[in-house]
């Protein structure tokens, strides 16, 4: 079994190394209150489907440095959003969070609903493909009820999601309706209380995933390489991947 998981892993590291290169660009676009929202779009062909990122509480897209490249290898176009709930990581300011300050606009959680619907809208002008949705942390979260009112999510990958809303069960009251394949991952000490949030969702769409080799990070940064367990999770998400229809 540990030579059957070695040769997986080893498998999964050629892939990132020979699959196709892709290129990265900052875009912006604006929400439906007008506030312009900063994202970077990595894309490797036009015809595939797309991977929105959302990153979690005081970050920024930078969370997604070291992800995107990857996912981007795995046939997918990336956009990693600025929220604008946020702030800075791996030394990337988040723009959108700035500009809402100036602004004097709430940056609440909640408050960066529109934002994802705004990237949604955004991607949808580029691919009639089904979208993939990925959070991290709150933003997990909100995706999770974002994918019960948007038709064009065809999947939810959601690290560390939690009832981190008023009442305690905000989330859990309004995602019995997602009917797309959903992946949520956690550390060890988060995945009980994720599972028992997500157990209103027809058990045969959600896949969870907890690591084995050590206690897991928070939100999407589990699978940044300083993460001793982040082939694990990775190992995870390639094979959730593997299984969805593009």
């Amino acid at each position: 079994m540990r030579f059957l998981y070695s040769r997986l892993i080893w498998g999964l590291s050629l892939t990132f190394m020979v699959l196709g290169t892709s290129a990265q660009q900052k875009v912006s676009f604006e929400s439906k209150d007008g506030l312009s929202i900063t994202a970077d779009l990595y894309i490797s062909s036009t015809q595939n489907p797309y991977i929105i990122l959302l990153h979690q509480a005081g970050y920024s897209r930078g969370e997604y440095k070291e992800i995107a490249p990857k996912l981007v290898k795995l046939g997918y176009n990336c956009l990693a959003l600025d929220q604008r709930s946020g702030e800075e990581v791996n030394f990337i300011k988040n723009e959108t969070a700035a500009k809402a300050k100036e602004k004097n606009l709430p940056t609440n959680y909640i408050d960066a609903l529109p934002d994802i619907h705004a990237a949604i809208d955004y991607v949808k002008q580029k691919s009639s493909k089904p979208i993939v949705l990925w959070g991290s942390s709150y933003s997990a979260s909100l995706s999770l009820i974002v994918a019960t009112e948007e038709l064009k999510i065809g999947a939810l990958v959601v690290f560390s999601p939690g009832e981190y809303f008023e009442p305690k069960n905000f989330i859990q009251s309004k995602i019995s309706k997602i009917s797309v394949p959903v992946l949520a991952l956690s550390s060890k000490d988060e995945y009980p209380a994720m599972v028992d949030m997500l157990s209103v969702i027809p058990k045969s769409l959600v896949t969870t995933f907890k690591p084995t080799t050590d206690s897991g990070k928070h939100g999407s940064k589990a699978l940044w390489e300083s993460n001793p367990s982040s082939k694990e999770y990775w190992m995870a998400v390639t094979v959730f991947f593997s299984k969805l229809k593009k």
